[in-house]
């Protein structure tokens, strides 16, 4: 395979839909484990709790914080959430780098892969999180140059096995001179991922309910999915920019 000179944001974006295209079923199946079915669980809960409440507290709906319910409560869904999603990005590498390769990846191997990183991913999830998110409040434009240095930790991890910090510094070193575009690439899917979003949140405010609530965990699924497979896809394009790596010495770790 020829040796790209830089990053190139469309033929990442196209691989990215092309991996998706290929691998439908288990794409969508995969996100809907992970992100479309705890959401549409948790927004049932929540709205059950809220009626209920209600119901013995009409009153109750004029306190600003009731939307929000117990913050324990809260705070033990977004880490579960977190947990989920870190789990969707690793199988969907593993799935990606499989196909990349010429193989057909199984749902199997991919939850596999996913289950065994599960302490180290979100060991860098947290870390990143916390790093951009004290660099955001300090100064927006650093945190983002951070968090995009951090963006492909989850591949190397996956593909390397270098530990926490080490898939941290080799995230860095890789997306080095390459982060504006990847920034744009992220930008552009987020403002699809906002687009759609916007359009789906019409339909729940029209219908509340299980519609509302499935409409949501769907949507939720769709743009996980994207955005974890388009860091899988970059992390490929940038080993192929910076080293010549060709997919094939990518996939012998897992022969």
């Amino acid at each position: 395979m020829e040796r790209p000179e830089k990053f190139q944001f469309g033929r990442v974006f196209n691989n990215t839909f092309a991996v998706i295209g290929r691998n439908i079923g288990l794409c969508v199946g995969l996100a809907l484990l992970f992100s479309g079915v705890p959401t549409v669980v948790f927004r049932l809960w929540t709205e059950s709790r809220m009626q209920a409440i209600l119901q013995t507290d009409p009153g109750a709906a004029a306190d600003p914080t009731f939307a929000f319910g117990n913050p324990w409560i809260t705070v033990v869904a977004v880490v579960i959430s977190s947990m989920l999603a870190l789990l969707l990005q690793s199988a969907l590498v593993r799935a990606t780098i499989e196909d990349l390769n010429g193989k057909r990846p199984t749902f199997g191997d991919s939850l596999q892969i996913a289950i065994r990183f599960l302490l180290p991913t979100l060991a860098i999830g947290f870390l990143v999180a916390l790093g951009s998110g004290l660099a955001m409040i300090a100064l927006i434009v650093p945190g983002i140059i951070l968090w995009l240095g951090w963006s492909v930790s989850v591949p190397v991890l996956i593909q390397e096995r270098l530990g926490v910090f080490g898939s941290m510094s080799r995230s860095r070193a890789l997306t080095k001179g390459s982060r504006w575009s990847l920034f744009g690439l992220f930008l552009v899917l987020i403002i699809i991922a906002m687009v759609i979003q916007g359009a789906v949140g019409v339909v729940v405010y029209l219908f509340h309910g299980t519609v509302a609530s499935i409409m949501e965990g769907l949507v939720q699924s769709v743009v996980s999915m994207v955005l974890s497979i388009a860091a899988a896809v970059s992390y490929v394009e940038l080993r192929q920019v910076k080293e010549g790596t060709s997919v094939d010495e990518l996939a012998e770790i897992f022969s």
